[in-house]
Order: C-alpha cells, then sequence, then structure tokens
C-alpha cells in the first residue's frame, strides 16, 4: 500500500513539472562559442526547466541590437524569450517573475560580467541589479541581489 501510495505521488509530481516546464517559452540564445560563462548560464537556465536553444554566432552584440536592448546594458550574451530579450546573467527566478508579471519592457539585464550571477559564479560574489529595460532606453531596478 505505502509503495502504491508513493509511486501515485512521484507520478503526479512528474505530471505537474512536466506540465509546468512546457508553459516556459523557448530561449534562443546568441553567444559565442568560447565563452565559457555562457555556457554556465545556459546550464543555470536549463535546471531551472527552460528549453535552452543556443545559437553560436561571432559577435552577440549584433544580436542584441537587432532585439532592442540598447548596448549599456551589454553582456557576453543575448537570449531571447518570448516577447523579452534578456541581456547577461540574469538569474532564471527574474525571468519568470518577468514573464509572470508581463511588462511593458524591452526585457531584464544584468550588464557586464558580474561575479556572483548565474553562470559568474565565484569566491567573490559581488552584489548587483537585474535591471528592467523600457523601450524608451531607461531602466529601472527590477530586483536587488
Amino acid at each position: 500500500m505505502k509503495t502504491s501510495k508513493l509511486t501515485a505521488l512521484v507520478f503526479f509530481g512528474l505530471i505537474s513539472i512536466s506540465a509546468y516546464s512546457e508553459t516556459l517559452p523557448v530561449v534562443d540564445v546568441y553567444e559565442t562559442a568560447s565563452c565559457p560563462c555562457c555556457k554556465d548560464w545556459d546550464a543555470h537556465m536549463r535546471k531551472n526547466g527552460f528549453n535552452v536553444q543556443v545559437h553560436i554566432v561571432d559577435d552577440p552584440s549584433k544580436f542584441r541590437e537587432k532585439l532592442g536592448m540598447p548596448h549599456r546594458y551589454g553582456s557576453c550574451h543575448t537570449a531571447k524569450i518570448g516577447k523579452y530579450t534578456i541581456e547577461g546573467h540574469v538569474p532564471a527566478d527574474d525571468i519568470k517573475q518577468l514573464l509572470k508579471e508581463n511588462p511593458t519592457a524591452v526585457g531584464l539585464s544584468v550588464p557586464g560580467m558580474v561575479q556572483g550571477s548565474p553562470g559568474m559564479e565565484g569566491p567573490n560574489p559581488m552584489p548587483y541589479d537585474s535591471l528592467l529595460v523600457l523601450s524608451n532606453g531607461k531602466s529601472q531596478i527590477f530586483k536587488k541581489h
């Protein structure tokens, strides 16, 4: 009896996880082949339920521009998730919150390559902000880390 209850819980739990991950849009990431921290961010996104499609490009900044993210918010990779552009090492939870709140914005950015952000983990993490980038090119703090 205990085994069948456990099996049922696992079964329903897997259905629940699968249904949730199916609601997350595909993440199209534009990065160079030689950037290890980009690969680490991709892994962070996959670990958090996103389906990540990597596009190896010579210059991610061309995609940043094409997707409407101002260069001043730039980092080493650019991603497209639904209607939003994600620039740099933005945490997956911030992206999930963005998708849930659905604000009118270009997307999120963690400019530069901040030690301690997803994909940039290390011994000396620094505080950083995820910025909500607006269509007028201005930004506001979305979340402090």
